[in-house]
């Protein structure tokens, strides 16, 4: 009989303790392993050599991930998927020349994927993630084949797993692609897409074959037979993992919040059906490698643990937020799973696969287990350290405490590397350099590569003077560093004046409340920079004018833009006047007496009473959203609730308004400020980066109609694109009349929010439309309906944010007038007034009843804004 098992004290098909399988005692099979993990090594190495890498290249962390996972993880993975596959299915061994040819295909294109996205070359890195895909199509074809014919044994089914995990990473490969030549679309689904990508990634192609593999090769290191459910349990967690997978991936693709959580729970509920089954095969015998065992075990529960946080987000938080979650998860998956488990298994595989017996297998254990406790220890200490909210001291002390096990492991496993070389050479009679394989210098070419591209873009000498040959001579290029700050929607300075051909190193503080980044015009860029971030970017020999900029939405059009400028060729464009790259949109006119779409309601203008209780609790939602804002036209709004304006509170003198503001904008941040209460403004009104949320508490001390708005920079673009609304407080006494509605009074900015064009608009004060209640005539084909001789109560607020109003009902006399608080006229008194006049931010309310049936037109009666939208209908019915 065959045995399955991946050591010696393993189990075959009829559960007793077996021997490894001659066939990958042969040397041939030695030496395959031994050129492909030397890969390994050389991608761990770059992974560390990247992660040493100086803050001022904030790509060099991406890297460092991408040449861990799908360099040394994904390499290890294709060997010993195929490895196992061939074991479990007592298949014959693939053709070593198709193997290495798929291999050296897959690592081929990883090189092309993390090349394309240093140098930002999209045909490059799409040529690369193509490569990638057929690599893995490749290999998935192979474990499909292997199964034909093939004898097969108990754990025939743990190679569904690796057939699964191999689809997982075309569906990473694809999604990557996409992310990063910039297919992956707007903000939103660049979020959603991203999400997916990490996941497909990380449970598909990582977590898939780990939890097939561990059915075996567990009870292989304690050295203790497998459980007689094993079988039946592997399908069913197969099942769930791999359906809950696909369910979570494609809704995340999708933008769909609930649907990817039910999927990953389903993908915990197999993984934690797993451990279930791993924990009782656990018996008091001892384990063949202890460090093997411990290790697996506890990158084990570093999965469970991410993936129950990660659903927990997921659960809790928008996709926008749901991302912050999953990057804060990345040192528990990154270090505390895959790098454990890749420690653990190689700790237990290298010396099964790389002796020549009993002695040796012990000897080569004895190398990779030295001071494992310590070292144990040290790395699940740093990534505690790491995955905890702590101040950045000790996120750094818990990122040398992972690293440093991390490198002292990859130093044992090349010792073993060297020494299992050395002993294949003498056992075929040649000499250690004749023999050795070509993959080492490949390898080293690698490491090197990697080492000189770090160093020659790390900046090199940090002084302002540091000088660099030129090709013609041997004349000094200097470099000039400047301190950038971002705040109060302004870079500073704003104009950067430098010698041709001097390298510019820029050093950015972001000194505002709300995050930004700094993208040189042909240049790098940061990432996003919170409150007191500081990065630096090596913009390189300037030698010609150019312009940066924040990159979020809106912030380039209001102002937070940089000049940085060669002496000598200050031009026009240079001294201030680059609008040129968005040029500013006329008002064509809208056509208001078209139809709205199919199914379109006006917005309901009833103001329901103050509710009871003294304590009012609201929950709004900060989100960008599609509405249609005049007849066949619809607008991208900036809303709280879904709606521009939002929803109107209402309470009485003395009530209590517990606001809880959600951020689920995706890259922007947002505040509220309510006109109705006092209080300092430093904690309530401050900005919400996405994801994030607050509790707004204020007393309403006194009546009046009042405006709330968005409190984040700039104002005028938040509240210009809808991020507005009313509270009503009543004054006390106030009487009940038939109809009370209320209108909230602004200007329409069409355009992409935040572009320069609509920006112009915004600040030359020239907006598309004026509005009642956010939509340009919507009263006038949905009238307001009263009937003759009803008494009607119109609260207006104006909310600009750069007009006011004179609020006028045609065919009537208001007999009521309340204004900021007051009364300007009362019932019973001779007077009557014609209009409510307000500024932006004021409100109040008039009063007035319909003398008879007719249809009574209300306007702005500024009639520029009543001719552009702002004018509506009350019909009265007799």
């Amino acid at each position: 009989m065959t045995s399955i098992a991946a050591g010696p004290t393993g189990t075959g098909d009829g559960g007793e303790p077996g021997k490894y399988p001659n066939r990958f005692r042969a040397s041939g099979v030695k030496a395959r392993h031994l050129r492909a993990h030397v890969l390994v090594v050389a991608w761990l190495v770059s992974a560390l050599l990247a992660v040493a890498a100086p803050e001022s290249l904030p790509v060099a962390r991406w890297l460092a991930v991408h040449m861990f996972l799908l360099g040394a993880v994904t390499t290890a993975v294709l060997i010993w998927s195929e490895h196992f596959a061939v074991a479990m299915l007592h298949a014959r061994i693939p053709d070593a020349r198709w193997s290495a040819a798929r291999l050296g295909t897959a690592n081929l294109a990883v090189a092309g994927l993390l090349i394309g996205v240093w140098t930002a070359a999209p045909a490059l890195t799409s040529v690369s993630a193509t490569l990638l895909v057929a690599a893995a199509a490749a290999h998935l074809v192979m474990l499909v084949r292997l199964g034909r014919g093939a004898l097969g044994g108990r754990l025939k089914p743990i190679v569904s797993y690796y057939r699964a995990a191999t689809a997982a990473l075309i569906a990473g490969a694809v999604l990557g692609g996409l992310l990063a030549t910039g297919g992956a679309g707007g903000p939103d689904r660049y979020a959603g897409l991203r999400l997916a990508h990490i996941h497909v990634t990380l449970l598909g192609w990582i977590g898939l074959p780990v939890l097939g593999t561990l059915f075996m090769l567990w009870p292989t290191v304690l050295g203790v037979r497998m459980k007689d459910r094993t079988t039946k349990v592997s399908r069913w967690v197969l099942w769930l993992t791999g359906s809950g997978l696909l369910v979570a991936v494609a809704a995340l693709a999708l933008g769909r919040r609930w649907p990817a959580a039910a999927g990953l729970a389903l993908y915990a509920e197999g993984a934690a059906l797993a451990v279930n089954l791993l924990v009782r095969t656990v018996r008091g015998s001892r384990p063949v490698s202890a460090a093997a065992a411990w290790t697996l075990a506890v990158a084990t529960c570093w999965l469970l643990i991410a993936v129950a946080a990660d659903l927990a987000w997921l659960v809790a938080r928008p996709l926008a937020a749901a991302q912050t979650g999953i990057d804060a998860l990345l040192p528990v998956l990154l270090i505390g799973f895959v790098a454990q488990i890749l420690i653990g298994a190689l700790t237990y595989l290298l010396p099964v696969v790389l002796s020549s017996g009993p002695k040796d297998r012990a000897a080569v254990r004895a190398v990779l287990e030295r001071g494992w406790l310590t070292r144990l220890v040290a790395l699940n200490t740093g990534v505690v350290l790491t995955a905890l909210p702590l101040p950045g001291p000790a996120a750094t002390a818990g990122t040398l405490l992972a690293a440093l096990p991390g490198a002292a492991f990859l130093a044992l496993v090349v010792a073993v590397l060297v020494r299992s070389g050395r002993a294949l050479s003498r056992d075929e009679g040649t000499d250690s350099a004749s023999r050795r394989p070509p993959v080492w210098g490949t390898a080293a070419g690698v490491v090197l590569t990697v080492l000189a591209v770090l160093m020659a873009n790390s900046g090199g000498d940090t002084d302002d003077q540091a000088v660099a040959s030129a090709t013609g001579g041997g004349a000094a290029t200097a470099t000039r560093t400047v301190d950038i700050t971002l705040a109060d929607m302004r870079i500073s300075p704003a104009r950067i004046e430098v010698a041709a051909g001097t390298a510019l190193r820029l050093k950015i503080t972001n000194d505002d409340a709300q995050r930004h980044d700094l993208k040189v015009e042909d240049g790098p860029a940061t990432p996003m920079l919170a409150k007191g971030d500081t990065r630096v970017l090596e913009v390189g020999p300037v030698t010609e004018n150019r312009e940066a900029w924040c990159t979020l939405p809106g912030h380039r059009a209001a102002g937070m833009t940089m000049d940085i400028v060669v002496k000598g060729r200050d031009t026009a464009k240079d001294s201030g006047e680059h609008e040129g790259h968005a040029s500013a949109a006329d008002n064509a006119g809208l056509d208001l007496s078209a139809d709205f779409s199919t199914g379109w309601r006006a917005r309901d203008a009833d103001l329901a009473p103050a509710p009871g209780g003294t304590v009012h609790k609201v929950e709004l939602h900060a989100a960008h959203t599609t509405v249609e804002v005049a007849p066949g036209v619809r607008q991208q709004m900036w809303t709280f609730g879904g709606t521009a304006p939002g929803p109107t509170l209402r309470g009485k003198v003395g009530d209590v308004f517990e606001v809880t503001l959600v951020n689920d904008a995706t890259g922007m941040g947002h505040g509220i400020d309510f006109h109705a209460g006092a209080l300092a403004p430093d904690t309530p009104m401050r900005t919400l980066d996405p994801g994030e949320r607050l509790v707004y508490r204020f007393r309403a001390e006194k009546a009046g109609a009042w405006l709330y708005h968005c409190s984040t920079a700039p104002m005028l673009q938040h509240m210009g694109n809808g991020m507005y609304g009313a509270v009503v407080i009543d004054p006390p006494g106030l009487p009940k009349v038939d109809h009370e509605y209320v209108l909230v009074s602004s200007e329409l900015y069409l355009g992409t929010p935040g572009s320069t064009a609509q920006v112009t608009k915004m600040r030359e004060g020239a907006p598309d439309a004026w509005v009642f209640n956010g939509v340009a005539g919507q009263y006038t084909q949905q009238p307001l309906k009263v009937k003759a001789g009803e008494r009607a109560r119109f609260w207006v607020v104006a909310a600009g944010p750069g007009d006011g109003i004179a609020f006028h009902v045609v065919g009537t006399v208001f007999d009521t007038v309340y204004k900021e608080g007051a009364h300007l006229l009362k019932p019973g008194q001779p007077g009557g007034s014609q209009v409510l006049d307000l500024a932006p931010a004021q409100g109040g309310f008039v009063e007035t009843t319909f003398p008879g049936a007719g249809h009574y037109p209300f306007v702005d009666h500024n009639m520029r804004h009543a001719e552009s939208g702002a004018h509506g209908m009350v019909e009265v019915s007799g």
